[in-house]
């Protein structure tokens, strides 16, 4: 038995636990030849073990010595012992280890709301700010003089306070992609939002926030706006207290497809439950649809004198995604027929990784695991041969690296994001064909992210062992708390695997985004037991 039960930094595996029946491994950087696991309230040894396996890390230069405890299934709190080395921190196994991280992680996305008070609690400290960007915005960018038409509402965008349709886009497409695969146990998750207890479940609840604001960044004419913004980035304030005018950006045809697809695939999931915000949904989507088909060209916002974040991108995909499912909601002939062409257009692709630039894959699971009739059954089988090829790709890729990464050796802004998303293609194999080696790659990706990576710790605000205290995040350096705003997930290494800095100003490893919450919100929700 070892003298100290001082964590050992070469002993990296999910901060967060394990559920009974699933793998169970560590990645410790070292060699050893066993290892056991000891229950932390008595400090009996509950399972003992052999090192699995060794592994030549390319990415991070290291040799790594699997530990694999899959064996072991009682629920409970532990760490692993092995001697030479050290200690593990803590971590549990049980049916509902990733309840109360998804809590804090949905809870994330409350006290992102813009326009409006919040306020949580984490760990014995309140998280607060009162109402914030109530003139939200401005006309002078887009001809319009400068007049204020409302824009208020909605989700602070990342480590700044800014709106983008763009990055909304993936974000509530991802969470509606959820609602989809795991409707059923997200509908029982009480979130404690101000919603809680009226007609919609409350994880419907909080997507409509973001939704009633985008529903304002419509224009007349069904175009839509591409962002709200300052001129430039603000300083590290609390959000009430930027008082810099914000203006509309103008609109963009990716803008206006995304904008179709949120609010088509929005008015799918909530009507069950109110149909006039349904219905109003709807009606935005079909009259986005109209204007784009009135303009096939791919229109690029102009942005000038806003020097934000751009979110630019062509629009291919994302009118894909569009008319996938505007037709999923409304079941229309033609618009089965434009989806099509467009799917074979583009190669019918599943694409390993996506983001904010490349929404084609959420455009391809609709139409893949859509139960409408009149599909065309020789392309449905090529969609679903290349998702199955994506997601062995994804598989094989985790099994070869050191710390079972499904993103391998990819590291680049925001890469902590995509190796959540993974989890959306995975489960849409597993989906067609059950497979239990997706799933298990999905908790991969969660192992890696609550510390099965390099560092050893958390990547996720206020969640597991040593997560990140300096996020770029403005409120979190604004505010008087000492602990940063808790549930978000942060950027993770870029350029390289070692190159990660828990530090305020570094933005390109540190900052939080929408989509990146958003992604672990759908990997976790594939395994939240919500009772």
């Amino acid at each position: 038995m070892l003298q100290s039960t001082e964590v050992s930094p070469l002993i990296r595996l999910n901060t967060i636990g394990y559920l009974p029946d699933s793998p169970k491994r560590a990645s410790v950087a070292g060699k050893f030849s066993r290892f056991a696991v000891v229950r932390v309230r008595d400090g009996k040894t509950v399972y003992e073990g052999e090192a699995a396996e060794t592994i030549t890390n390319a990415d991070t230069d290291e040799q790594i010595t699997i530990a694999d405890f899959s064996a072991l299934k009682t629920p409970g709190e532990y760490r692993l012992e092995i001697p030479d080395i050290g200690f593990s921190p803590p971590f549990r196994i049980g049916t509902d280890v990733y309840d109360f991280p998804f809590y804090t992680i949905m809870k994330g996305m409350y006290l992102w709301r813009c326009g409006t008070a919040v306020s949580g609690k984490h760990n014995g400290d309140t998280f607060a700010h009162e109402a914030c960007h109530t003139e939200d915005a401005y006309l002078d960018y887009v001809g319009g003089g400068h007049v204020r038409r409302d824009a208020t509402g909605g989700w602070h965008d990342a480590g700044d306070y800014n709106k983008y349709v763009v990055n909304a886009g993936v974000t509530v497409g991802v969470m509606l992609r959820a609602w989809e695969d795991f409707g059923t146990r997200l509908r029982r998750v009480r979130l404690d939002i101000p919603e809680s207890g009226g007609k919609l479940p409350d994880y419907l609840a909080e997507i409509k926030w973001e939704i009633d604001w985008l529903l304002k960044m419509q224009a007349e004419d069904g175009s839509v706006y591409h962002k709200i913004s300052t001129r430039q980035f603000g300083p590290f304030i609390p959000p009430e207290q930027e008082k810099e005018p914000r203006f509309y950006a103008g609109w963009s045809t990716a803008a206006t497809a995304d904008f179709v697809a949120m609010t088509a695939g929005f008015a799918r999931a909530v009507r069950p439950y109110d149909a006039s915000t349904a219905k109003r949904c709807l009606q935005a989507a079909r009259k986005s649809w109209e204007f784009l088909q009135r303009h096939p060209e791919d229109h690029k916002s102009d942005t000038r004198g806003l020097i934000t974040g751009g979110y630019q991108t062509d629009d291919p995909d994302d009118r894909l995604w569009a008319v996938a499912e505007l037709w999923e909601t409304t079941g229309d002939p033609a618009l089965l027929k434009n989806l099509e062409e467009r799917i074979r257009a583009q190669g019918a692709r599943i694409d390993h990784d996506f983001d904010w630039a490349n929404v084609r894959n959420l455009g391809m699971i609709t139409y893949l695991l859509s139960r409408r009739g009149g599909k065309d059954s020789a392309l449905v089988n090529q969609v679903k041969t290349n998702l199955i090829a994506t997601a062995e790709r994804i598989v094989q890729t985790a099994r070869s690296h050191g710390y079972a990464r499904p993103l391998g050796d990819a590291y680049y802004w925001g890469c902590n994001g995509s190796v959540a998303r993974q989890a959306v293609v995975l489960h849409a194999a597993y989906r067609v064909t059950k497979k239990p080696e997706y799933l298990n790659a999905m908790l991969d990706a969660l192992n890696h992210l609550f510390g099965r990576n390099f560092y050893g710790r958390s990547f996720v605000t206020g969640l597991g062992y040593q997560p990140p205290m300096r996020p770029h995040d403005r409120r979190s350096g604004g505010d008087k708390v000492d602990a940063p705003w808790p549930g978000y997930l942060v950027g993770g290494s870029h350029p390289g695997a070692r190159n990660w800095h828990d530090v305020q100003d570094d933005y390109r490893t540190n900052e939080i985004a929408i989509n990146w919450n958003a992604a672990l919100i759908y990997a976790l929700a594939a395994f939240v037991q919500a009772k």
